[in-house]
């Protein structure tokens, strides 16, 4: 008996790894649906703008939580019946969220095919069009996802691919990604993080100062990262101080005592990364006093040679 229970214990442990191969443990357990607010960026909000017009709603699908998006929100909030204060939580999600599947048309289709685009890679047209090549993309993210696989865009699966964190584009000439301690692809983060965090790095590039050097934000569902705790809810994420050669994606990283440190340079991208997320930037660790003095960046042990955006 006791050879017998070895051996069922093999086979399930056997089996548990094949059925689970490729599928996250317990199917994403930390999912839920993102806290939107006004000063939001990125591709929730441009799916919560597609939501809003398949509602009836006058909002521009810019991906940015401004004014117009506030009022479109409240107004939908309050013909609801929910709280209306323009944050886009949990209730207002699960209220936006509509049903699609194969044949659909319309602009929650044009959210779905925009959040898979970003969130996984999907290559889709973003026409609205709930066609065979959606069908396909949304039972690829279902199966990644763990969740059940039908192809259809139901509330469980809508809430998967809005809390499923982004891959930080670096492909746009503004940044360039680094990895210093070792944690390879360890560049994801919430959509909001990192929408802001592109934002801040367009408008940065256009000083002339080179490009913005990104260290570790995440992994892709989060969780555990060696040396940065704080990093495993996506909303964290580690860039480089800016050089006087403008050569920070090159030539390597410096701290602020270093002789081409370029504190002016490293002002005002400090600047773009506030002025691009109000209201959503919590903290920025960095050790430059004169940062600190100016209510830029606070101190904290062994952030000389990098800057901690942590999100809200």
């Amino acid at each position: 008996m006791r050879q017998l229970g070895r051996v069922l214990a093999l086979f399930t442990a056997v089996a548990a790894l094949l059925l689970g191969a490729g599928i996250p443990a317990q199917a994403f357990p930390q999912a839920a649906f993102p806290l939107t607010s006004n000063g939001s960026r990125g591709t929730d909000v441009v799916a919560l703008q597609h939501l809003l017009a398949a509602h009836g709603r006058t909002v521009t699908a810019d991906g940015v939580f401004g004014s117009g998006t506030h009022s479109a929100v409240v107004g939908f909030q309050q013909s609801k019946g929910l709280t209306a204060d323009g944050i886009v939580g949990p209730a207002t999600w699960g209220a936006l969220a509509i049903t699609v599947r194969q044949g659909d048309n319309g602009p929650a289709v044009t959210a779905v095919q925009a959040l898979l685009n970003a969130k996984r890679g999907a290559g889709l047209s973003v026409d609205g069009d709930f066609g065979p090549a959606t069908v396909t993309a949304v039972r690829t993210f279902q199966s990644h996802a763990g969740i059940g696989v039908d192809g259809v865009v139901g509330p469980t699966t809508w809430k998967n691919l809005l809390w499923h964190y982004e891959n930080i584009n670096f492909g746009a000439g503004t940044m360039c990604a680094q990895s210093p301690d070792g944690n390879a692809n360890a560049h994801w983060a919430t959509a909001g993080a990192v929408g802001q965090l592109e934002a801040a790095a367009a408008t940065f590039a256009g000083t002339g100062n080179g490009r913005l050097p990104v260290g570790d934000a995440g992994f892709e569902h989060g969780g555990d990262i060696p040396g940065h705790a704080s990093h495993e809810v996506g909303m964290d994420i580690d860039v480089w101080p800016i050089r006087t050669d403008s050569a920070q994606c090159t030539a390597g990283r410096i701290t602020w005592q270093s002789s081409t440190y370029d504190r002016a340079a490293t002002r005002r991208l400090v600047q773009e990364i506030r002025a691009k997320a109000p209201g959503h930037v919590e903290l920025i660790f960095f050790n430059d006093p004169q940062l600190i003095s100016e209510g830029l960046t606070t101190s904290y042990p062994n952030h000389d040679n990098h800057l901690h955006i942590r999100y809200r």
